[in-house]
């Protein structure tokens, strides 16, 4: 079990944390504009051996896609620029398939907002409640990225 006191303590605000990139890691590519959030998430998943890519918004999603491909998504629902159930729909009309048939995981602090059946009519894969249960994002992007 991965405890936030812990992370919090490998976490420091003026810390660069590298991304460490391995050829046999799959790859994340986190949409999150809470930078505490973005540092958890990624510090967990390195943990884990991912490789991490962290953007800002859905806008910056696209244009990274354009460039890269992932393993997964995992998308804040209200992010600026472009928010998650918008760059979700974006993600899933791309004309290449590898990505957009990339596993998406929403990320959300209004689950009330959405049904379950509108996060999946919607593209998602599967939801993620705020605040982060970092063993369920543990559970969950293993089991989309079959690792």
């Amino acid at each position: 079990m991965v405890r936030q006191a812990e992370l919090f303590a490998l976490i420091s605000p003026t810390e660069n944390i590298p991304t460490h990139r391995m050829a046999s890691s799959k790859r994340v590519l986190i949409a999150e504009d809470s930078s505490v959030i973005q540092n958890l998430a990624r510090k967990i998943l390195e943990f884990q051996n991912y490789d991490i890519t962290a953007v800002k918004n859905g806008e910056q999603v696209l244009q990274i896609l354009d460039k890269e491909d992932f393993s997964i998504l995992l998308l804040d629902i209200n992010m600026p620029v472009m928010d998650g159930m918008e760059c979700v729909k974006k993600v899933r009309a791309l004309a290449d398939k590898n990505k957009s048939d990339v596993p998406i995981v929403a990320i959300t602090g209004n689950a009330r907002n959405y049904t379950e059946e509108e996060f999946k009519s919607a593209g998602f894969n599967d939801v993620l409640v705020k605040p982060l249960n970092f063993d369920r994002l543990v559970e969950v992007v293993n089991q989309l990225t079959d690792k």
